[in-house]
């Protein structure tokens, strides 16, 4: 990183003395109004151009974040001031003013407090003595058309002290605009008059109310804005763990202790130095980024986008280590420091709370004793709860025993108690106290799986241990994904808020909380043997992120570790170490290969082994995949899940050195039997129908659902029919196809999806003995809701596209519009193909992963069409910006693609499709780019 700068002089950037003689040469030597106008608008720009640029280079030179808001907040003082010099002393000029014709110029806002985003919006307040006079007017008015035309976004209000004072009262938000207010020109005692009136009418005796008012924006601004701070998009300015959250601080600190400066108030006893020291070079750190987001898109961006994380991070100085990306390496610092302020904004906050009750009280109540509130001993030795808050006695209870660093948590989990902030500033300092021999205690390990897997709220309490220091602490592998970023669009977490997030989803499973939307799961947790390996697994599913060896293997050596530490038994370390490195084996059967081929049970059931890991993984796959982010979680997933199970499940019923592939033809000979008895009896004219379906179709859907498409197919008859609608459960719309197989089919149809804009969730092929094909498919808009759910018509004209390309009438064809790629611009992706014979015993597999974009599947399907393959079964898988697919194909004689050069071929056609979106040109292409995490 480039080494820092040290400030400079606001003279050295911009000379206030020589632009304000500019100034008055202009006015003398234009000769009417707008030439005077012109010519001092542009020695105004220049200034300011200069003014930014110098910024912008200092801090590109490692100049730091809060110099660089002061520099540019310094050079908008000189030339607002120079502007109102001008406008009255040239334009409007009141030779001897009178009362009424008093006017100061006030920075209010974030620009009061003298610091400024380089496009940052500004605040003024003229402030006048009493009515509005004509001089004043013309002087504001002339001001506010000059400071718009020099670009400016200016938040102005022109009042009397009277006016500020009393809306004031009345309005939380224009009273924090005045508590910054800075007088920047004009009447110096209308600025004092107004400063000294609002802190004795209204700031005196109104510190309670304040503070509630501020903590309470806060806690809706942060319901806005994403309420984790571990977002992997965070909004700079208003997301938790952000410059907002510092700011709410220096309210609260100035309305407590007014007349003080923020630097004073720092100072107070109460603040340790490290504290404060934190304080500031998070608020440095932030400014920075600030600064570098506004110069690198030219406007007042405030939120770290994907395609502005490679770009900021190259200006900020960080580059790639080893496997550790640049980006990587930049937003985890990011995290870091939003971490750090969510701690500080729980201590200070708390602590200047506690300094303002320390004062009188008003009204009638400053007649009566003070009430502190009460406190309560625990029957825990060393703690003790007070105002609905646990509390330690003294910090020397954790010196003592380390121990009570943990058991801290436990009993506020237990009794369902905030921390108090003295116990969490204690635990935050003395968590360097948790050594190698308190992790090896069998004693601190009994409280730990306590919290972890039979504690009331272990998310909750997990999260606060992480916060404070004191997990990382005692869990060195966990530790060391605290604020892990992976740089792809799949996730919205960081690594440990998604860990955090997948226990609680556990918890919530246990519960019986997801008992409608995950109904296997939660019958089949109270079956699950050993709960605490399964919740040890999730909080050690995805320490191996970045390790060596590839993701599963480097996190079953950590969680290897981590559970030979705790002193757990061998069976259960094994039975950890196995989870940990096939979680993700479960998710990826279900969603890319084809459950009704036996052989992909089989080779999973081998995986597996037994019932138990069957029932832990299943659990652990469907926690992971709901705490990757919002909409990740579907029906469609949790059916396919369910599917696999139930198969495996079956395989396991055979009995241990059964056949596994008869057991599992007899699971969906079985099935299949049971449901054709049951359509017959529904619908005669069913029958034949059902008896020509494949047994395996009779496991993937409902009795309801096979009605359905016997009805549908019969409409088909000799020619073809469509219907779709809206499944609210698996968050798509269900189009299901019924038409005569032919080659192209499948390429027809899902060409016909992309011309309707829609986007393949999911898809199902099927087909008779009697040579009918049965496509069903799951789609979705491009907001990712179901398509059609706002749009009827939408879907219905879908259904007609998809039964005119199933009757193999030609789609009308659209000039190809190059894609806007967006946020995906960011990522570098490497397409990759593979071909496995060996997951099928009929069908040779074809995996194409590469950047995702709009039509992908139709040109997969349609480049494996044109080597002369028939596509049986396709699968459709995502991750952000990345698509996974996978195809059963088979040659023209229904054999498997076993021809070296025939795979070679069909491969780089295949990379051809997928390399055809980088092709275009990504919009921002100025802007850096990094390589997607492919990490999962």
């Amino acid at each position: 990183m480039p080494p820092r700068l040290k400030p400079t002089r606001l003279e050295y950037v911009v000379d206030g003395v020589r632009m304000r003689a500019q100034l008055s040469a202009a006015a003398l030597e234009a000769g009417d109004e707008p030439a005077q106008r012109k010519a001092a608008l542009e020695i105004l720009k220049a200034a300011l151009f200069r003014g930014r640029m110098i910024a912008k280079e200092r801090l590109e030179n490692g100049a730091g974040g809060i110099e660089t808001a002061r520099l540019i907040s310094g050079v908008t003082d000189e030339v607002i001031t120079a502007l109102w010099d001008f406008t009255t002393v040239h334009v409007f000029r009141a030779r001897n003013p009178t009362e009424g014709e008093r006017l100061a110029l006030m920075a209010v806002g974030g620009y009061g407090r003298g610091t400024l985003a380089p496009y940052s919006d500004i605040d003024l307040l003229f402030v006048r003595p009493y009515k509005q006079t004509a001089h004043a007017e013309s002087v504001i008015e002339y001001m506010l058309y000059a400071l718009w035309d020099l670009g400016f976004k200016v938040g102005h209000a022109s009042r009397t002290v009277e006016e500020c004072v009393k809306l004031s009262r009345e309005d939380f938000t224009i009273r924090t605009s005045i508590l910054e207010a800075r007088r920047l020109i004009g009447d110096e005692k209308l600025a004092d008059e107004l400063v000294r009136r609002f802190q004795n009418e209204v700031v005196k005796g109104t510190g309670a109310e304040f503070v509630a008012a501020k903590l309470k924006e806060r806690d809706e601004r942060h319901a806005r804005a994403g309420a984790s701070r571990y977002m992997v998009e965070p909004n700079i300015k208003e997301g938790k763990g952000g410059l907002r959250d510092l700011n709410t601080l220096f309210w609260i600190a100035q309305y407590l202790h007014p007349g003080q400066s923020i630097e004073k108030v720092m100072q107070l006893e109460m603040f340790e130095r490290r504290e404060v020291r934190a304080f500031i070079q998070a608020f440095d750190f932030l400014w920075a980024v600030r600064a570098h987001l506004h110069f690198t898109t030219g406007r007042p961006e405030e939120r770290l986008t994907f395609d502005l994380q490679p770009e900021i991070a190259q200006r900020m100085g960080y580059g790639d280590r080893a496997d550790n990306p640049a980006v990587e390496r930049f937003m985890r610092r990011y995290f870091l420091i939003a971490k750090e302020v969510g701690a500080l904004t729980r201590v200070f906050a708390a602590k200047l709370e506690a300094e303002r009750v320390k004062t009188a009280p008003r009204g009638l109540s400053r007649l009566l004793p003070a009430r502190r509130p009460k406190r309560t001993p625990l029957d825990v030795p060393g703690f003790h709860e007070i105002g609905g808050r646990l509390n330690i006695d003294s910090p020397d209870i954790f010196e003592a025993d380390p121990i009570n660093l943990l058991r801290l948590f436990k009993i506020a989990d237990e009794r369902n108690l905030d921390l108090h902030p003295d116990a969490f500033t204690a635990a935050t300092r003395l968590a360097p106290l948790i050594t190698s021999g308190v992790r090896r205690d069998r004693h601190a390990a009994k409280v730990f799986l306590s919290i972890l897997a039979h504690g009331r709220d272990p998310q909750r309490t997990l999260t606060l241990m992480t916060d404070a220091g004191v997990l990382g602490r005692y869990l060195p592998e966990f530790g060391r994904i605290v604020a892990q970023m992976q740089f792809n669009m799949y996730h919205s977490y960081t690594v440990d808020e998604h860990t955090l997030r997948a226990v609680g989803v556990i918890s919530d499973i246990a519960a019986g909380r997801f008992a409608d939307e995950n109904p296997l799961s939660t019958a089949i947790m109270p079956l699950i043997v050993d709960r605490e390996a399964l919740f040890l697994a999730m909080l050690l599913h995805d320490t191996g992120k970045g390790g060596a060896g590839g993701q599963e293997k480097a996190g079953a050596r950590a969680a290897r570790s981590a559970c030979e530490r705790l002193g757990l038994e061998r069976s259960k370390i094994e039975l950890v170490a196995w989870i940990v490195e096939h979680h993700l084996v479960m998710s990826d059967t279900a969603q890319k290969r084809d459950i009704s081929d036996p052989r992909t049970v089989t080779d999973f059931a081998k995986i597996i082994e037994t019932p138990e890991r069957l029932r832990l993984l299943l659990v652990l796959t469907v926690a992971d995949i709901r705490a990757v982010g919002p909409g990740v979680w579907n029906g469609w997933k949790g059916q396919l899940l369910r599917e696999l199970y139930g198969a495996t499940e079956a395989v396991f019923r055979g009995g241990r050195g059964s056949d596994t592939a008869a057991a599992l033809k007899r699971y969906h000979e079985n099935a299949a039997y049971d449901a054709r008895v049951r359509v017959a009896k529904a619908d005669p004219a069913a029958e034949a129908w059902a008896d020509a379906m494949e047994d395996a179709y009779f496991s993937a859907f409902s009795e309801s659902e096979v009605l359905s498409h016997a009805a549908l197919s019969r409409r088909a008859g000799n020619g073809a029919a469509a219907e779709g609608r809206v499944r609210l459960d698996r968050n798509a719309a269900e189009v299901s196809v019924a038409a005569i197989d032919r080659r192209r089919l499948f390429v027809d149809l899902a060409g016909a999806i992309t011309g309707a804009g829609a986007n393949v969730l999911g898809a199902r092929v099927f087909t008779s003995r009697a040579g009918q094909a049965l496509d069903v498919f799951y789609l979705q808009d491009a907001a990712g809701q179901p398509f059609g759910g706002d749009n009827p018509r939408s879907l219905a004209r879908l259904v007609e596209s998809l039964e005119a390309a199933a009757r193999g009438e030609p789609a009308p064809t659209e000039p190809r519009r190059s894609a806007d790629l967006g946020r995906a611009a960011a990522f570098s992706i490497e397409p990759a193909v593979m071909l496995d014979n060996d997951a099928s015993e009929t069908s040779t597999v074809v995996e194409a992963s590469g950047r995702d974009r709009p039509g992908l599947l139709a040109a997969l399907a349609r480049t494996i069409a044109d080597a002369g393959l028939s596509i049986l079964s396709a699968h459709i898988d995502g991750y952000g910006e990345r698509a996974v697919d996978a195809f059963y194909v088979t040659g023209p004689k229904g054999l498997k693609v076993t021809d070296a050069r025939k795979g070679n071929a069909l491969k780089a056609a295949l990379l051809a499709a997928l390399n055809d979106a980088d092709q275009e040109e990504p919009r921002r292409a100025h802007l850096q780019r990094a390589r997607a995490s492919v990490a999962r």
